[in-house]
């Protein structure tokens, strides 16, 4: 996309916040997955970790994802980049959102809680600006992101 700055200057600290939400959510997985081991796999109890109701499906599905956004920050050649628009709107529209829907309902499989809500919306927006400012190009990409931001 055109509209998307190559080569920022905040690039490589875009990376690292990336970095450390995948590193938070593997570590939040693996806690939630130890404390939630042995229940009933969506169960929808008061189970909290890190002050984030939880049950073995959110502890996996968050660990796996934390799994991927490493991948993507580790393999770099912007497929981090679409790794983390991908995920952070899904963070922000359907766990975070979704779920802020769901939650007083017999539907909330995830266990969510609305500081688990919370949490979902602002990593994915963070993800988001990690992927709009974290494009890696030539001179030839800048020298394009350049004259499509001047017509703009």
């Amino acid at each position: 996309m055109s509209h998307h700055p190559v080569n920022h200057p905040a690039r490589p600290t875009y990376r690292a916040l990336a970095g450390f939400i995948g590193l938070y959510l593997v570590i939040f997985g693996g806690l939630a997955a130890a404390k939630t081991a042995g229940g009933d796999i969506f169960a929808q109890d008061d189970t909290r970790v890190l002050w984030q109701g939880v049950n073995f499906a959110s502890a996996v599905l968050f660990g796996a994802l934390g799994v991927l956004v490493l991948a993507g920050v580790g393999l770099g050649r912007n497929i981090d980049v679409l790794i983390n628009k991908w995920l952070g709107g899904w963070f922000l529209i359907a766990l975070g959102l979704g779920s802020l829907a769901l939650q007083a309902t017999d539907v909330n499989y995830l266990n969510f809680d609305p500081i688990t809500c919370f949490v979902s919306m602002v990593l994915g927006l963070l993800l988001l600006a990690a992927g709009m400012y974290g494009k890696v190009g030539s001179e030839e990409d800048v020298e394009a992101w350049q004259r499509a931001r001047l017509v703009l």
